[in-house]
């Protein structure tokens, strides 16, 4: 590949990166914060509330026995969510069409949004150990085999939310189609029932220029 094409490619993949960062942070009491309390709460109510009731599994605390599932869960939910929003959203306000008419290669595409939802999926578990910290003791016996683990799970379903939102289903379509043929419907009976009025020979000109108004 020529050096120019190549340094344009990263461009374009960083400035996609770039922007799905800087939509996450603008945004970010929406994207970071409600994940952040939802697992706050999974803490209190299922480690505080019922782990006192349940006891030790194998050995270990209940609350520190839930908590690699819920971090795990952050980042699957995360990063598919992200994904999802980002690529529809801009479907439906139609500026992905700049993207692909540029030469900038789909894989580079695909790659910066699926780094794009990573991103979020990575810092929103981040932000849930510090949590899961302040409750129970949290021992990492192999702390690469879990960072090297957290990467492809939010990678795989960071592109799983890609593949969603590019093959939207069928039913979303099919409802669609569905409420724009009941428009036509009521549209062409209303029109219908206006010229019939109007063709009455006992209407009077005063409830022939109501009715067809």
């Amino acid at each position: 590949m020529h050096p120019e094409r190549a340094r344009a490619n990263w461009v374009g993949f960083v400035t996609i990166v770039r922007k799905e960062m800087q939509r996450v942070l603008r945004i970010w009491v929406q994207t970071l914060v409600p994940p952040v309390i939802q697992m706050t709460l999974y803490f209190l109510i299922f480690g505080s509330v019922i782990g006192s009731r349940v006891g030790q599994m194998r050995g270990f605390d209940y609350m520190a026995y839930i908590a690699p599932g819920l971090i795990m869960m952050s980042v699957v939910t995360n990063s598919y969510s992200n994904v999802v929003s980002s690529f529809f959203g801009s479907k439906f306000a139609r500026h992905i069409e700049e993207l692909l008419v540029s030469p900038m290669p789909n894989v580079l595409i695909l790659l910066g949004y699926m780094a794009g939802g990573m991103a979020r999926g990575l810092t929103v578990a981040a932000a849930v150990t510090l949590i899961a910290s302040l409750f129970t003791h949290l021992h990492f016996a192999h702390p690469w085999v879990i960072i090297t683990g957290g990467i492809m799970a939010s990678a795989v379903f960071a592109l799983g939310g890609f593949l969603t939102a590019l093959l939207p289903p069928s039913s979303t379509r099919s409802r669609s189609s569905r409420i724009s043929s009941s428009r036509r419907s009521s549209t062409s009976a209303a029109f219908s029932i206006r010229s019939t009025c109007c063709r009455r020979s006992g209407a009077t000109p005063r409830m022939r220029t109501r009715c067809c108004t």
